[in-house]
């Protein structure tokens, strides 16, 4: 598949649709988190304080370009990097680091005001989901839980009752959960993403969006935004 598609302007690139489509014809929007709906890999600021952001940013970002087959795996060292690490850093994190990214509410909102219901679903951690959840006043989360020894990370994950971790797998299956959950069909869902691991949700979806992706990621969407903000799908999308 070509890595240069057509552009329907500048900085945003369409395939395989004809703009502009209307946003009222969708019933649900599910967001990735990290370098999506917000500016950061939360995951490696948290390492940021054990001295080791270089060493889990690099499986980050081998993990998100699709060089680490087993997201699980990857997570599962970053995670054990953290060890020690004191709670105080996470809300460090949150309170000083943690933004979304432009457009992000904007396009929340807009969604929200034609009916969408609201999804976000990510390799990360409830610490920061539910936080986001609550903010921008989202329907659905999916995320995973660290542990916790006394006031520090453990290094390990919590299994919760779907299961043990949210990879690309879990995305999927839960954007299809909550179709079926909503009694429409996965076509009316948008799914928007960035990583590696957001490619089976997106490929389930009516309407996929790459925000800023990695290269396998904007090879496959329907909708690419390679300047600007989140916003900016609603130059496609219409009210």
């Amino acid at each position: 598949m070509s890595t240069t598609p057509p552009e329907f302007a500048p900085g945003l690139f369409v395939r395989g649709f004809a703009p502009p489509l209307k946003l009222a014809d969708f019933r649900l929007i599910a967001f990735d988190m990290d370098s999506t709906l917000i500016d950061i890999e939360c995951v490696d600021e948290i390492a940021d304080a054990a001295g080791r952001k270089a060493e889990v940013a690099a499986i980050t970002e081998a993990a998100m370009r699709g060089e680490i087959a087993d997201y699980k795996d990857s997570l599962r060292q970053r995670v054990a990097l953290l060890k020690g690490v004191p709670l105080t850093a996470l809300h460090e994190v949150y309170e000083r680091r943690l933004h979304l990214n432009p457009g992000a509410e904007t396009l929340v909102r807009a969604c929200q005001a034609a009916g969408l219901k609201t999804l976000l679903v990510s390799g990360g951690f409830t610490f920061f989901t539910d936080r986001i959840r609550d903010r921008l006043g989202l329907d659905y989360t999916r995320s995973n839980v660290l542990g916790v020894d006394g006031d520090r990370l453990d290094g390990r994950l919590v299994d919760q009752p779907w299961g043990d971790i949210c990879d690309g797998a879990e995305k999927r299956r839960m954007l299809l959960q909550t179709c079926d959950r909503l009694g429409i069909a996965p076509r009316q869902a948008i799914a928007v993403g960035d990583g590696a691991n957001d490619l089976p949700m997106m490929g389930e979806a009516g309407l996929s969006v790459a925000y800023h992706a990695k290269p396998a990621v904007r090879e496959r969407a329907m909708l690419g935004i390679e300047a600007g903000g989140l916003d900016r799908v609603l130059e496609v999308l219409r009210g």
